[in-house]
């Protein structure tokens, strides 16, 4: 039976993770997941491409089990298929920076660039959370906000945020965030907001790093019900690998 045994079986299988990860689309729909599960036509507007693509992209990644999907009426949601996974994505991510030059620039531009208007890193935000001068506000996507956020912060979707100008304080500092280091959402919103003469700092990072650093999230109800902590690195009986062990 061994002797039957091609040498290469075992690396076969395996390069077939490394084929689904092989598209920047799929990379980025791993990002957009680890926020929170989200239907295919969402995740498509998201993209900026067709619903079709969208769909295909998610079942090369589900081919490796890497998202699982379930089906609410005529929709289609997909989410990361357990917590290992996201781990997984942060880790992956962390050695491509370390490995490839480009990357590596691309995040010093992303970085220099939140530093020229004011970038706070996790360690300086909780220092300035303990005041009550700061203001934090998420603006990605409610349903993002909804599956969790840092303590605290005040839900201003980026499409939004046109509206919410009046109502935002103006006896504190405005500290705005987004998906992480890669997410432009929180430069568009700095930008509409320096058009009505606020300023802004950005952190450099998101919720789903806060939680990696061993940090509470909150949970919102969209039925105006009190937030609940959650962490979202810590909640081992979700993931059914662990559970075979």
């Amino acid at each position: 039976m061994l002797e039957q045994l091609d040498s290469l079986a075992p690396y076969a299988a395996m390069a077939k993770l490394g084929q689904a990860l092989a598209s920047p689309q799929r990379l980025r729909l791993l990002h957009l997941l680890a926020q929170c599960e989200r239907p295919v036509e969402e995740l498509a507007a998201a993209m900026d491409e067709p619903v079709g693509t969208t769909s295909h992209h998610l079942q090369k990644l589900s081919s490796v089990r890497l998202v699982n999907s379930r089906k609410v009426g005529r929709q289609v949601f997909y989410s990361l298929a357990t917590e290992s996974v996201l781990r997984f994505w942060l880790l992956f991510r962390d050695f491509a920076e370390n490995r490839l030059s480009d990357l590596q620039l691309l995040r010093r531009l992303l970085e220099a660039s939140r530093a020229e208007s004011g970038a706070i890193d996790i360690k300086t935000l909780r220092t300035k959370l303990k005041g009550s001068k700061v203001a934090l506000l998420d603006v990605r996507p409610r349903a993002e906000y909804e599956a969790g956020h840092i303590p605290g912060a005040l839900s201003a979707p980026l499409e939004e945020l046109p509206k919410l100008v009046r109502q935002l304080p103006k006896d504190k500092t405005l500290i705005i965030y987004c998906r992480g280091p890669y997410c432009l959402l929180a430069f568009k919103a700095r930008e509409l907001l320096a058009k009505h003469g606020i300023h802004a700092l950005c952190l450099c990072e998101g919720p789903v790093e806060w939680a990696a650093a061993n940090l509470p999230l909150e949970r919102a109800s969209s039925n105006g019900r009190p937030a609940d902590a959650i962490s979202r690195n810590k909640t081992k009986s979700r993931n059914p690998e662990q559970k075979r062990k």
